[in-house]
Parts: C-alpha cells; structure tokens; sequence
C-alpha cells in the first residue's frame, strides 16, 4: 500500500475527470504530477503540484485550476478536507479511519510491506569494492562495499532484477609488484633475511604466500629468472588475495553474484586477437578512434596527457571535455582501453543499465566512461555512477593508528572485529555517500540515542520485549503474530499513535524514491526517525498511564496497541535487512 502512489493516481484521474468535462485538454500531461507531504505537517498529510505544473497547459490560473482539482478530490474517500495554499498547491488532510488501514495493511504484507516494482524486472549491474587484489580490504575499500551492496538491496526491492559484480583488477603493473612482494615472502620462507625495498608491498599478510610458494615449488623458483616465475607466483598471490578478500566481504555479509577478471580483455591466447583488440577495431570501425595528437590542456591538467602520435578515443562526441588515449608510448593498452572493454562486455550481456561505485578520487573519471559506455552501446546503454568519499577512522575523536598486519593501512577486518558487522553497514550509510564521513570505534558502540545503530535496533528489541509482556498480561493473546490483522485498529487514536502511521504510510515512498536517487542513507535516516517515534510513545506511556501499550484492564485497546507496535518492528526489520543490518528481538 503507498499512501502517495494511490493519491497521484486520485490526482490525475480528476485532472482526466476534469478534462472529460471539458474544463481541461483533452491531452493534457499528468506525468509531473506528483503527491508527496507537505513541508509543513500542519498543513495535512499530503501535497501535490498539480495545478502548477499543469496550468500553462490548461491556460488557467494555477489556483483556479487547484480549486477545481481540489474540488473532485475532496469527493474521495477518506479525505477529511482540501485546502489551496499559496499560488496553488494543493494540500489534503486525511480522515481518522485512513491509518488503521496504513497499519492493516503492514501486517498483511509483514516484511513484504513497501516493496516496491519501479524497476518493473529490468537487469541492471551494480559493481561494487573493486579494490585491487594487493591486499587484504583496508577500512577505506568499507564504505564504496557497504554503499554498494545496501545499494543493490534497495534496488533490488523496487523492482529491479540486480546483478552484484567485482572486477579483479588482475592485470598491470600493481599486480607484478605484488609478485615481487610475494616472492621476497617465499625466499623468506626458504630461510633468507629480506629487506622489503620501497615500492614493494610491506604487510605480512603476505607471508602465507610465500609458505604457499615453498609448499608448491620447492626451492625451484630461485633457479628460474623473473620472466620465468613471475606469472606462476602472480596467479597464486591474486589467488589468495581474492579469497583474503571475498571472507573480508563475508565478515560484512557481501557475497557478489560475478568476478570479473581483467586479464581475460588482455588474452591472446592461440594468437587470436584480444577482447580490447576486437572491441577498438570495431570502434575504428565507426570512426570513433583515430590516430592523432592531443593538445595541451589548459587550465587542470591532464594525467594521461602525452604530446605524441598516439591511438585516441572520440570521447568529446558523447560528452567528455577531450579524447582519451588507449595505447601507451610502449605499446600496451591504458586502463581506459579495458575499462571500455569491460563495460561493453556489461552491455553483451545484457545489462543497459549500469552503477559503479568509486572512491571519490576517481570522480575525474567519470564523464570519459559515461562517453565510452554511450559509444560501445551505440547509445543503447548508461552508466551511473556513484563516489564515495573518504572515511576518517577515529577512537574517541582521535586518529586510529595503522596496523602492524597490514603495514600502512587499518584493515576492514580490524573493524568489524571490533565493532561488529552491524555497527559498520549502519554508520557507513548513516551519511550521504558523497560526504566525508568520520567513523568513531568508540561512538559506534555506546548504548545511547547518539549511536543511531544502537538505537533503531533497540527500538525493534523493544517492540519485541513488548509483545513479550503482553503475553504475560493477557494468556489468552493469540500466540501468532498474524492474528493482529484481527485487532480494533479504529481504536488507535491517540496523536502520538497516529504519528506513528503517517510515518509507517510513508515507507512505501521512501524506499521508491531511495531507489530512483540512489541513495540508501535516506532509508537510514528514516529508521531512526521510526525508532524514535516509537520510543517516544513508550516515554509518554510512562508519564500518562493510559497511553501505555498495555492497559491491563482494556484488552482490546491493548490489542490494538500491540498491532501497531508490530507492525513498527516489521517495517524496521525490512529497512534494516536493506541495509544489511540485524533486526535483534532481544539486546543485552
């Protein structure tokens, strides 16, 4: 049931009643209408734009034609009244016997209760973490993998048929540096003092590597030159990167659908031409890659800029600010050559719609791959994507040092250890993704309203606590949760109860436009205001005796009460499991 949803569409069949009548064109657009709540909660439940964005078309004042608007909808029922405000926006207050049904219709659905099917079954691909196959996962990879999963939730409960995906940055430079780090930690294993020089990875998370290299090669590797082991040592350190990765991912209860790996765009395998060989010529094709040089940027400099002869990228005909290069000086393709490969392998499979999420360092990457993905796809396809800003650690409002397991990084696990999962997916969407967010070791665990975890999560253990009591004042309660649906629900009247309904009516909304903006700290913000809500009624019921969910000598209001506290712990339970976050019953 979405409250605003069925509303809009009250709003445009009276705007299409109206038109029927003469008073409007026959054709007029209703797709801008919109019902939302109004800024201004004393102004009613609902507000929608209807009379402003339709009047040029009506050739009518936007208040004369809201006071005809307001006038059909004053005839639907459940409106207890309409009012014009202002230039013509139209505000609509909802009668008494409207929430009970809010509330009926959670405990019908349960935790299907808001979803939602605005992405009407269509693929789409979030790729998420990404992070290269070097280490384990530092506590700066945490936010883009909480974000992106949360995301892919969200997503995935409007509607949308969702694909979770990691590309294994497994070809390049930083993956033989790895090698090299790995095979210090295998002459280690075989005796030998090492001196890690700079440039190489120091943390001794490699050590097992090195013990795996002995287990399988002997001392055999010493014999062989670098062009001779590196491939063999390479693929056994990704190898137990990716899995150091995937238990790191685990510990967060993140599990991706596909691993995609770089090095398959890169194979020549049997001499037949590579994934990226076949892809630019196809481009070349269409004329969208030529040979020529680029001119010195002006302004901010260019990172890729080179004043040569070289293999370029039409970018600027889908909207980036200059071509791009795909060929180094040596000879060997750029990241941006694969990237294009790896999307319009996306697109062959099926994907037209496509989120990355990146660190925010990589926000000036962004316009060149929405052109790529534009020209790959021949504009079939589209890319969004989403940067995550920095995360500051801190204990008690100072820096936390780095770990002696990594060498210069805190890691994820290091976190997640210390705080629990919970604690980390919370707070890591408790902030818009695109604003630095500092995360305190010490905050996240406090037993306080100040700790937005704790206290949504407590809310859902006291509404549980409560139908717990309840049993115990009334023996003869129906022991299964379903039977609420039977409860006098007309009987909740009281301000603070109705409250709660108008923000329980509004989840329906929320999770659609999250979804649409891609944002799943909005779902973060709303729980904690439900969890407030409900707190504040237990407080009130403290102060005011017959405002306490259980009145021992009125068992149908008691009833009622309880319906309305379960059907709160349902709709907390369904946003946290979006965000990936247990619903605890009991907290100790």
């Amino acid at each position: 049931m979405n409250l605003f949803a069925t509303f809009a569409d009250h709003v445009r069949s009276a705007v299409e009643e109206l038109a029927r009548e003469g008073a409007l064109p026959a054709d007029v657009d209703v797709t801008r209408v919109v019902v939302e709540p109004p800024r201004d909660a004393s102004h009613g439940d609902l507000a929608t734009n209807a009379a402003m964005v339709l009047s040029k078309e009506a050739r009518m004042k936007p208040r004369d034609l809201a006071e005809k608007i307001a006038g059909k909808l004053s005839a639907v029922a459940g409106v207890a009244g309409v009012e014009v405000a202002g230039p013509g926006f139209i505000n609509i207050a909802l009668d008494a016997s409207y929430w009970p049904r809010v509330i009926a219709a959670v405990l019908t659905q349960g935790l299907e209760f808001g979803r939602a099917d605005i992405g009407g079954g269509t693929s789409i691909n979030v790729e998420y973490v990404s992070a290269n196959p070097t280490g384990p996962m530092h506590v700066g990879h945490c936010r883009g993998a909480v974000f992106g999963d949360a995301l892919a939730n969200l997503l995935a409960f409007a509607g949308w048929s969702v694909t979770r995906e990691y590309y294994i940055n497994d070809a390049g430079a930083q993956v033989d540096v790895l090698a090299r780090s790995a095979f210090l930690r295998y002459r280690e294993a075989l005796g030998e003092t090492i001196a890690i020089p700079e440039g190489l990875y120091p943390g001794d998370y490699l050590v097992p590597v090195g013990k795996a290299l002995v287990v399988k090669y002997g001392r055999t590797l010493l014999e062989r030159d670098e062009a001779d082991w590196l491939p063999a040592v390479r693929a056994i350190a990704i190898d137990s990167m990716m899995a150091m990765i995937r238990d790191d991912l685990a510990a967060l209860n993140i599990h991706h659908d596909v691993f995609f790996s770089e090095r398959t765009l890169h194979d020549r395998a049997g001499g037949n031409a590579s994934v990226i060989d076949r892809l630019l010529a196809e481009l070349r094709a269409r004329d969208l890659v030529y040979e020529g040089r680029l001119a010195p940027p002006k302004g901010q400099p260019v990172e890729d800029w080179e004043d040569r002869e070289q293999t370029l990228f039409r970018a600027t005909l889908f909207g980036d600010d200059v071509d791009r290069p795909l060929m180094k000086s040596d000879g060997a393709y750029t990241y941006f050559a694969a990237d294009i490969a790896y999307h319009k392998n996306k697109f062959d499979r099926g994907f037209t719609r496509m989120i990355d999420v990146w660190g925010a360092d990589h926000g000036g990457y962004v316009k060149r791959m929405q052109a790529a993905v534009k020209a790959a796809s021949d504009g079939a396809a589209s890319l969004d994507v989403e940067l995550c800003q920095l995360v500051r650690l801190l204990r008690n409002g100072e820096p936390v040092k780095m770990s002696k397991r990594a060498g210069d990084f805190v890691t994820l696990r290091e976190v997640v250890d210390e705080v629990g999962r919970d604690a980390v997916r919370f707070m890591m969407v408790n902030r818009k993704n695109d604003a630095v967010l500092d995360f305190d070791l010490a905050k996240v665990i406090e037993q306080s309203k100040d700790n937005p975890v704790f206290y949504v999560q407590y809310a859902h253990a006291r509404a549980h606590s409560i139908l717990r009591n309840a049993k115990e004042a009334f023996a003869d309660l129906p022991p299964e949760a379903s039977a609420f649906t039977e409860a006098p629900l007309e009987l909740l009247g009281d301000e603070g109860e109705v409250a709660i309904a108008r923000l329980i009516a509004n989840y329906p909304r929320l999770v659609e436009q999250a979804s649409i903006a891609r944002e799943p700290h909005r779902l973060a913000f709303y729980l904690y205001d439900l969890a407030s809500a409900l707190h504040a009624q237990w407080n009130r019921g403290k102060d005011l005796p017959h405002l306490r969910f259980i009145i021992e000598d009125d068992r149908k209001l008691t009833y009622a009460r309880l319906a309305l506290v379960h059907a709160v712990a349902l709709v907390i339970a369904s946003g946290l499991s979006i965000l990936g976050v247990g619903a605890p019953e009991e907290m100790r």
